[in-house]
């Protein structure tokens, strides 16, 4: 195996469903990181494929910009293309490469924290509707804009937890080990999230 063959092109994250964990068994994913250790290219595409829109989403959360979050995903997969050969079957996937993506961001933020990003480039996440609203609810954009608005202005930690939880699907045990805290501080701060978000969003929607 040269390399692994490149991560989909970014700008066709967006274009790919999200996929539940539940959806992915757990042996169909331990014998595609089989055949990638063996060298299967397209067993690489395929995970790749399979994960990188999660990926997108929790680096978007942590950095609420477009391009740093994409940037992420591509040293994402290259860590995981690095490290395959340390992925052991009795892992969760999932959590694993979540946890290399994690680490990624915090490591991102760290060196580029003396620059004072701005984070006003955030248009993307104007069109992630709200997972636990009918679909009518958000079909009006000044709704999608104030909650996007709400949803930036969540700490850092609720704002990942919130898109882990919502639209990863991960369970609160799963959460709490990708970013090394207790369950219960993870039940707190998601509920805390949505009680903001809730607050925020209610008096527009005419109840």
């Amino acid at each position: 195996m040269n390399g692994p063959t490149q991560v989909l092109p970014l700008e066709e994250i967006s274009r790919y469903p999200m996929l539940e964990e539940r959806a992915v068994r757990n042996e169909d994913i331990h014998a595609l990181v089989e055949r990638i250790k063996e060298g299967d290219r397209g067993a690489f595409m395929t995970v790749t494929r399979l994960y990188q829109k999660k990926v997108f989403l929790l680096a978007f959360s942590f950095f609420r910009n477009r391009e740093d979050a994409l940037d992420i995903v591509q040293e994402t997969f290259l860590r995981f293309y690095q490290k395959v050969h340390m992925f052991q079957k009795e892992k969760n996937f999932q959590n694993w490469l979540l946890q290399i993506a994690k680490n990624l961001c915090i490591d991102y933020y760290r060196k580029h924290h003396s620059k004072q990003i701005e984070f006003e480039n955030e248009r993307d996440i104007e069109n992630m509707s709200h997972p636990q609203q009918k679909d009518n609810e958000f079909r009006s954009i000044d709704l999608k804009q104030i909650f996007s608005r709400s949803l930036k202005k969540l700490t850092q930690k609720q704002r990942m937890i919130f898109v882990m939880k919502q639209y990863n699907q991960l369970k609160y045990t799963e959460i709490a080990q990708i970013l090394d805290i207790s369950v219960g501080t993870v039940k707190s701060l998601h509920f805390k999230a949505v009680q903001k978000l809730r607050a925020a969003v209610t008096p527009y929607l005419g109840r």
